[in-house]
């Protein structure tokens, strides 16, 4: 309560957080306005039978409203898989390579880059959404889309990229007048608000016997334990030491060496390849949902968490695309090169190659142990949840999320009141400055 009361006492954190909440508000109230022309009843069954596909994948971090097909059925995913296409491509494009290279001109650049790609994606989708909605019938027989041809196509493609559009520009707008980063904090407020659902079917679980008390404290005690290895793991850091020589441009100057490191996460990835590898091996099994094909089905339930398979298969992805991914987004030749330009040295590693090295070995070792934490995480509770039928679910991509999230936006604010009581004090004292000639 001390800490609630210190940020609203700050009158430009105050504002920035009372602005943040504002636009979650505005992006919670359009994830209720329906799409025209929709069946809500029928599609509500449909999802209901889309558990483990991609599907209810990507209903997760829309927060339900691709499930209702709302405004902002789409979420933010576009956007952000516009972003992951374009780091994927500075590998490929000396263009892109040299936009990332130029600081803020070309990261400017390379967001205007990610919004066209945002708008192509949603348009993709949206129109991909809307004829796949056209064939899908209830369990009880009545169609999804009430009438449907070309216009019901057109009006679902223009009304799901507009509104992936608009999220688009509240999450810009919170990251630069809100805390933290805009779209990781709509994606945050998506995975959460299945969280009261979840709270009241456990209720009525309890209520009529269904769940014993034993079981969901055992249950939640789990759930903490992860929680707190997550934690541990995302703020963990390996740190590399490095010492930067500067000398003097005049006599009678010596030459003084500056302590500092370079620190690489214990998890280098993120929960890129998680998602990855979740949309990878659950693809089967949503294709044998459309598909009435006996070879197919019995693909999608070797895809399926019923499967032993699954899980082999998952955990392989992961630490593939944890490899792969870590292998694009650091790159140690330009790492080393970097410390050399900045007259730093590695203690004990002669600069060029041998430092490029020496950050490749500690950086593959890194992700090794990222891969398997990240496989850890993706999977046991995945089969907590089977094994025990709990009505509530906590998997490794949300979990990472709203941890990473939540992590973020406490050190934003952090920050602010660390500075602020800096400020506070540098007018409140009596330092006077001593003038050299």
């Amino acid at each position: 309560m001390k800490k609630i009361e210190e940020i609203f006492s700050i009158p430009d954190l105050r504002k920035r957080v009372l602005f943040t909440l504002f636009l979650l508000v505005v992006y919670r109230i359009g994830a209720h306005i329906p799409t025209p022309g929709i069946n809500a009843d029928a599609l509500a069954q449909f999802f209901a039978r889309q558990t483990g596909t991609l599907l209810g994948f990507f209903d997760m971090f829309t927060g339900g409203a691709l499930q209702r097909l709302t405004v902002f059925g789409l979420g933010i995913m576009p956007y952000i898989s516009a972003a992951i296409i374009l780091e994927l491509l500075t590998v490929v494009s000396p263009t892109l390579a040299e936009l990332k290279k130029q600081g803020s001109q070309g990261r400017e650049k390379i967001t205007k880059y990610t919004r066209y790609g945002t708008v192509l994606i949603s348009a993709i989708q949206g129109l991909g959404i809307a004829i796949g909605l056209e064939a899908m019938t209830a369990p009880n027989g009545s169609n999804v889309v009430l009438f449907p041809g070309w216009g019901f196509r057109f009006t679902t493609m223009i009304t799901l990229t507009t509104g992936t559009i608009f999220l688009m520009w509240l999450g810009e707008k919170i990251t630069e007048k809100g805390i933290g980063n805009g779209i990781s904090i709509i994606i945050f407020a998506g995975i959460i608000a299945s969280f009261p659902t979840a709270v009241i079917n456990t209720i009525r679980l309890l209520q009529t016997g269904e769940l014993q008390i034993i079981t969901l404290i055992v249950v939640l005690i789990i759930i903490l334990a992860v929680t707190a290895a997550v934690i541990f793991m995302e703020i963990s850091y390996r740190r590399i030491p490095i010492q930067y020589v500067r000398r003097g441009t005049y006599a009678g100057m010596r030459s003084n060496v500056a302590n500092s490191y370079l620190p690489i996460r214990l998890n280098p990835a993120g929960v890129i390849p998680i998602i990855f590898a979740a949309s990878v091996v659950a693809f089967p099994s949503t294709l044998s949902t459309f598909a009435n094909n006996p070879i197919i089905a019995k693909i999608g339930y070797y895809f399926s968490p019923s499967s032993i398979v699954y899980y082999i298969i998952y955990i392989g992805l992961i630490v593939f695309f944890t490899y792969f991914y870590t292998s694009i987004i650091f790159n140690p030749d330009d790492i080393a090169d970097n410390i050399e330009k900045s007259h730093g040295v590695i203690p004990g590693k002669r600069p060029g190659k041998p430092t490029a090295e020496f950050i490749d070995y500690v950086l593959s070792r890194l992700t090794f142990v990222g891969a398997i934490y990240l496989a850890i995480v993706a999977i046991l509770p995945q089969i907590i949840i089977r094994q025990f039928n709990m009505p509530f679910y906590f998997g490794g991509t949300s979990l990472l999320i709203v941890i990473g999230v939540g992590l973020d936006v406490m050190q934003k604010i952090e920050s602010h009141l660390i500075s602020h009581n800096y400020d506070g004090f540098i007018k409140s004292g009596k330092i006077k400055g001593r003038g050299y000639v």
